[in-house]
């Protein structure tokens, strides 16, 4: 069973709803350890003062901010304690925006609520009324001393809170080459909308899409755990350069129209049945 990493109450007006907080989001990465080639120890990491050019032990070790080059504030764990946020322990509803008027570069890093018992007819309240009115609420939340801004939002039957951005952690996009919106051919445009149609589907199906290079991977690891070698692996072609759109917009709809084709010929995967949580 998975274990709540935060425990509070939503403030919705003067409505308050006990909830728990999980993790709704879980890597699949695989992780290595640094090795000796020779007899495969451990690699192990010193902390070298850079002026002594020594080991220095933890209880040596302070943080410091770099305010001008080579000049520091040495800060204290007492020092961060007196500007941590209040941990209140409640995520705080500000206002409420549509969704669509958010970028979606704002949202970070998804987590469930789940209501105690004492919670669950406002929670489905609040659910239902964000739900109908296409909105999402808006707060501030303070998780493990860290304070931030934060989305809460229905996705089937569960509310999500979504930690967000701050505006000052978004890159503008203003400082890159781009090109303009000038005119661009019509009939390229009419090729791009047609290879567009034909890859469109009627629902995303996260299932279907296969994190191959992590199955591939691992794979390889079992194979050369049992003392196997896998077949070296086919070279990926180069693109060839592009000398006239339109042909390569026409050669990519003839074979997205056959790609189409033959999956519509396969039977449709089936569906995982969801289980209670």
């Amino acid at each position: 069973m998975a274990h709540a990493i935060w425990s509070g109450a939503i403030n919705f007006g003067l409505v308050t709803i006990p909830v728990k907080l999980f993790t709704a989001v879980k890597t699949d990465e695989l992780s290595f350890n640094l090795l000796h080639k020779k007899d495969e120890g451990r690699i192990k990491y010193e902390r070298i003062c850079s002026i002594e050019e020594k080991p220095v032990p933890w209880d040596e070790i302070v943080k410091g901010y770099e305010y001008e080059k080579g000049e520091y504030v040495l800060l204290t764990d007492e020092d961060f304690k007196k500007v941590n946020p209040e941990a209140t322990q409640s995520v705080d509803i500000l206002e409420f925006v549509e969704i669509e008027k958010i970028n979606p570069m704002f949202f970070d890093k998804p987590y469930y609520l789940e209501p105690t018992k004492q919670g669950r007819h406002a929670y489905s309240l609040l659910r239902e009324a964000l739900q109908q009115s296409g909105r999402v609420a808006i707060c501030r939340v303070v998780i493990r001393t860290k304070e931030y801004i934060a989305a809460v939002k229905p996705i089937d039957d569960a509310l999500v809170l979504e930690l967000m951005h701050w505006a000052g952690e978004i890159v503008d996009s203003g400082s890159l080459d781009l090109p303009g919106r000038d005119k661009l051919p019509e009939a390229e445009m009419k090729m791009a909308k047609m290879l567009i149609d034909t890859m469109t589907v009627d629902e995303f199906q996260p299932e279907k899409f296969d994190n191959k290079y992590h199955d591939e991977l691992l794979a390889m690891i079992e194979a050369r755990a049992a003392g196997k070698e896998l077949p070296e692996p086919k070279k990926a072609k180069r693109p060839a350069k592009v000398v006239n759109l339109m042909d390569v917009l026409a050669q990519s709809l003839e074979e997205s129209k056959k790609r189409r084709g033959a999956s519509q010929e396969k039977p449709a995967p089936k569906r995982k049945k969801k289980t209670a949580a």
